[in-house]
């Protein structure tokens, strides 16, 4: 781990000497990527004459192999063995492991964490060409993504099969999200602002309260990095669909301090977001508005830091986003959205063994909402947040964390809300120790809602490493979430006798770090008591259901005679244990297998193509299981070329093969479109 005071403790790697490995696990998994990387290509040859002799679409069953498929796998394979080689070719030796905050609240290493975490990181971002956070988050491991219609629209973020609202966002340490929906507003937050995203997957309500039952996804804003000195960046793009992008950066740095300031703005005329149906008999959006749906956004951020000569480090950051959206609807069909975020960090160590933090911030989101050019409604949350933190290091092998959290949310509306705002304390202590080979994390949290009293929540982390490179993990942890001012007091539905939603969690791992790359396999369980839930019975959420959540993960990152790969599957049994004809049925919007695949390679030094497949199984739309979503595949291409070494012409198609498929019931989602950048990042 690293200890509060920035130095890189020993980690569990070379905390003990070399034993057995288990090559058993590595060559399966190695196996299996050859095996995909077969199945990958056999795919793509029958989809491009497919495509090519019919021009439409065919559904692909993905679990079922043809007899002539099979007569053509071996073929497949000498392909694959021509494109990626029969042997991985070896990591670099001194790849760095990125430092993540999340997961404990204190920075440790990703590979130190007992936590499953994903980390994307700014050069990420840009090598997948990415227009959104919806581009990045899907199919990532434990995450499925359900949206309303395109760029702009409602984005709704499942983990690990609980629900949306079960997963905490914060931008740079400060919580976001609307305190009347309870989620956040992804498809808001400008893709050009963001830095790096930290995703811990598994209960967090032990160390950050309400709503971390599913995970934590935590955002960070451009900085200032590179050589020392004043640095611009600049990027401009368009493409299908009459959409624009652009960006502007300064950023500096010297050995004391560092700034960012950033602009961005996007806009696209959009498709038709849904082929809803009209009363009586309604579905999706209600209403039948076959026309274009378009979205524009301006952003703009600020961060800075400094360090004083006496170890004092403060840093501010702020973030404005400011978005117009049309779509599809009987009562409102336009919003005007506006996110902002601002706070600030000071550290410093009191003694050797004592570091001192106070995070202090605002974040707010705002929506006016339209009927045409008609005003109709207008909702405005706020959500302050303080917290104090104190590391104690004991020795190089325990670390002590004791904060304190208060935390306040409001809302100002045209809807009158009989309650409108309320007050959270929070009083939390983690310790993580190392004892011979294992590592152990213990959390525990008490939470005093204004509302809903006192609730305990726990975590327990384990770690052991069975050889030089393969370590075991396992984890505990309890959750909560509070009710939203939505579900409590919205006129004519809310519910105020609602209780919170409470969780139990537990998970294993085996993950391991190879000359060829990294892996892990992680199985996990989550149940969950008072689910609110829509009860026809009352027409008003209700704590009526229960759900038992099972999953598998599976993720694999190594090169192949120079190509990067990136894979990881999902498998996911969210099962609705509620009493009722609703009992045994799939949560809804949730697809039980997800894959990805991303390939990219470099060439000359000046080249570089790469590829993103995606395959989702099935889901439902609705608690009663009556309205199916099909699977589907996507695939996408991507290329750039490294004009000077400051320059660079990137271009992508994504949807290649043109597909049609929806997240979410009658909500359409982007055909065959492309986009090409130009940016502009002098090197470092």
């Amino acid at each position: 781990m690293i200890n509060p005071h920035g130095k890189v403790q020993t980690g569990i790697y070379s905390a003990h000497k070399s034993g057995d490995r288990p090559e058993v696990i590595t060559a399966i998994l190695r196996r299996a990527m050859i095996g995909i990387a077969d199945w990958l290509l056999l795919v793509l040859v029958r989809q491009s004459i497919i495509y090519s002799s019919a021009f439409h679409t065919t559904k692909l069953t993905i679990a079922r192999v043809s007899a002539e498929d099979k007569m053509k796998s071996s073929h497949v394979t000498a392909m694959t063995a021509l494109l990626f080689g029969s042997t991985p070719t070896v990591f670099a030796s001194n790849t760095i492991e990125p430092v993540i905050v999340t997961a404990t609240r204190t920075a440790q290493t990703a590979n130190e964490s007992l936590a499953s975490v994903t980390v994307i990181s700014r050069k990420d971002i840009e090598r997948q060409q990415a227009r959104s956070i919806q581009d990045l988050l899907r199919g990532a491991p434990g995450i499925s993504i359900a949206n309303n219609g395109g760029p702009g629209k409602n984005t709704s973020v499942f983990m690990r099969g609980t629900n949306s609202d079960h997963v905490l966002v914060m931008i740079d340490n400060i919580k976001v999200g609307s305190a009347t929906t309870g989620t956040a507003a992804f498809q808001n937050i400008p893709i050009e602002q963001i830095e790096r995203i930290e995703i811990v997957r598994g209960p967090r309500s032990s160390l950050y309260g309400s709503e971390a039952i599913g995970g934590v996804i935590h955002i960070f804003t451009r900085k200032g990095e590179g050589k020392a000195g004043v640095t611009p960046s600049f990027s401009f793009g368009g493409g299908s669909y009459g959409s624009m992008n652009g960006s502007a950066g300064l950023s500096g740095r010297n050995k004391q301090g560092w700034f960012n300031l950033t602009a961005s703005g996007q806009s696209t005329r959009g498709f038709n977001a849904c082929t809803g149906k009209p009363f009586p008999g309604g579905a999706g959006c209600f209403t039948n508005e076959p026309d274009r749906d378009g979205y524009r956004n301006v952003a703009g951020s600020a961060r800075a830091g400094y360090r004083f000569q006496n170890g004092l480090e403060v840093d501010a950051s702020f973030m404005h986003s400011a978005g117009k959206t049309k779509f599809d609807g009987s009562f409102v069909n336009k919003s005007e959205i506006e996110q902002q975020v601002l706070g600030g960090t000071m550290r410093y160590s009191l003694t050797d063994m004592w570091r001192a933090s106070v995070i202090a911030g605002r974040s707010k989101e705002n929506s006016d909402n339209f009927q045409g050019t008609t005003f109709q409604s207008q909702f405005n949350t706020r959500r302050d947040n303080v917290t104090l933190l104190n590391d104690l290091t004991f020795g190089k092998n325990h670390l002590t964390t004791l904060g304190l959290d208060y935390q306040n949310d409001h809302v100002d509306s045209t809807t009158n809300y009989a309650v409108t705002s309320r007050n959270n304390w929070a009083i939390f202590g983690q310790h993580q120790a190392k004892f011979a080979r294992h590592d152990i994390q213990l959390s525990l949290r008490r939470d005093d809602n204004q509302q809903f009293g006192d609730r305990v929540t726990g975590g327990a982390g384990w770690g052991y490493p069975i050889s030089d490179n393969t370590r075991l993990t396992a984890n505990f942890g309890s959750a909560y979430k509070a009710p939203t001012f939505n579900e409590l007091y919205f006129p004519g539905f809310g519910n105020a006798n609602l209780r919170p939603e409470e969780s139990r969690s537990y998970e294993l791992g085996v993950n391991g770090k190879k000359d060829w790359g990294t892996w892990s396999l992680n199985i996990y369980e989550t149940r969950i008591d008072n689910l609110i839930a829509f009860d026809a019975s009352i027409f008003a959420p209700s704590n009526i259901n229960q759900a038992r959540i099972r999953g598998l993960e599976a993720v694999i990152n190594t090169q192949i005679k120079g190509w990067q790969v990136n894979g990881n599957l999902t498998f996911l049994d969210p099962e609705n244990r509620s009493s009722g004809t609703n009992k045994g049925n799939i949560l809804a919007r949730r697809a039980e297998q997800t894959f990805r695949l991303d390939t990219n390679r470099i060439f000359f030094d000046k080249y570089t193509v790469g590829a993103m497949f995606l395959a989702e199984g099935e889901r439902y739309d609705d608690l009663a299981n009556t309205r199916k979503l099909d699977s589907y595949t996507k695939f996408d291409l991507r290329a750039e070329y490294l004009i000077n070494k400051n320059w660079r012409l990137q271009g992508r198609v994504e949807n290649l093969f043109d597909k049609h498929y929806e997240t979410a019931s009658f909500f359409n989602q982007p055909g065959r479109n492309f986009f090409v950048t130009l940016r502009y990042q002098p090197s470092s």
